[in-house]
């Protein structure tokens, strides 16, 4: 018997039962009226798999490269944070977890955990995952862990988190443009929640020595004066294209720009001299009555066709045939939050690898029984919109 569902549309409602009324709201909650939210799954629902016959699809192969990258399957885990207020390890347990399946991790700017406690951790599951990959003759390169972005107005700060990054081995650096003010979302402010008032989710800013250097006392002996300062620094700002160069000049690595939904924002993008997009609506958390992710796909990609930067998708993932359609549409890999999260919920550690093994399993079998071999082939074609 599984430790919890193997029903990826199911873990919300089963997670429910593990978290208080606040961390769940916060969590699965959405902007406005939950519009965009819906849209992200009713837009799945509209795609349909033509499934193909006689294909030899007995053995598949799910492996990538995504930004250079060797990846063991298009699925990488999307930045997701106060992760503590799932549980107590959060993105410790998160890290682990994902590095011991060879996926890649994004960690968010508003962890739990500092970035260097992450990196070790991620270390530690890589580490059971080459023993594992071993011993089943799998093959293949360890995971890669990215860090994604919330874009302090304090360059200082800014350069200072992204040189940690950098230092503690994140490769890829994903910046977050549809959040630089958080939006209207009814179910915490119904209850007053939000954690990062509090001093949750402020580990990576609160660690830092630039950051820490602008306090009259360190944030361990007044937390709300530290407090006071992050909050505004981190949201609250909106940037332009202009400032782009500031992050090239302070990240070495690839750069991806998460949050892109229209085809002349791509193509910005691209004549910026960024890597990489990531189509995404936040998981309806910020625009109410935005237009659903994957309806934004097909564009985008048309949009940087030739262009060499990469196109990657998320929200609303919650199977294996949602991944498909998303790779079918031109997604080169997609990004999942809020299945692993609920995982966390249910199990720390091993309730994340439950989730991802399930979802895995999920995709590979689907793609078998859909006639095709590797993610490589899907296609347009291979899709029905009704």
């Amino acid at each position: 018997m599984p430790p919890f569902t193997t029903d990826g549309t199911a873990l919300g409602a089963s997670a429910r039962a593990h978290l208080d009324a606040g961390a769940f709201g916060y969590l699965a909650g959405s902007a406005g009226s939950g519009a965009t939210h819906r849209a992200n799954r009713e837009a799945f629902e509209c795609h349909r798999l033509i499934p193909r016959m006689l294909t030899d699809a007995t053995h598949r192969d799910l492996r990538t490269t995504v930004l250079g990258t060797p990846m063991p399957a298009p699925v990488l885990l999307a930045p997701l944070g106060v992760q503590s207020i799932v549980h107590p390890d959060g993105e410790l347990a998160t890290a682990r977890a994902a590095a011991s399946l060879g996926l890649t991790m994004t960690l968010s700017t508003a962890s739990s955990h500092t970035l260097e406690h992450v990196a070790e951790a991620h270390d530690e599951g890589a580490a059971t995952h080459d023993e594992g990959a071993a011993a089943h003759d799998e093959g293949g390169a360890g995971a890669s862990r990215w860090f994604q972005l919330y874009w302090p107005n304090d360059d200082e700060v800014c350069a200072s988190i992204l040189g940690r990054a950098r230092r503690a081995g994140y490769t890829t650096l994903v910046v977050t443009l549809d959040t630089w003010t958080l939006a209207w979302r009814p179910q915490d402010l119904d209850r007053a929640y939000l954690p990062f008032i509090r001093g949750v989710g402020t580990a990576i800013p609160f660690s830092d020595p630039a950051f820490r250097a602008g306090l009259a006392k360190p944030p361990e002996e007044d937390l709300g004066a530290a407090v006071l300062r992050w909050v505004p620094m981190f949201t609250g700002t909106d940037r332009s294209w202009d400032r782009l160069p500031f992050l090239r000049r302070h990240w070495d690595g690839p750069i991806v720009l998460k949050g892109i939904q229209h085809p002349d924002d791509a193509r910005r993008a691209a004549d910026a001299g960024m890597d990489g997009i990531v189509v995404s609506n936040h998981g309806g958390r910020q625009v109410d009555g935005a237009m659903a992710s994957l309806d934004a796909l097909p564009s985008a990609v048309r949009a940087l066709e030739g262009t060499g930067v990469e196109v990657l998708f998320d929200s609303g993932i919650r199977t294996g045939a949602d991944i498909l359609k998303a790779l079918a549409l031109g997604a080169r890999a997609v990004l999942v939050g809020r299945p692993y999260a609920y995982g966390l919920a249910h199990g720390g550690q091993d309730g994340v690898r439950h989730v991802l093994r399930s979802l895995l399993a999920d995709l590979d079998l689907t793609l078998g029984l859909s006639g095709h071999r590797t993610p490589g082939e899907l296609s347009p074609e291979d899709l029905h919109r009704r």
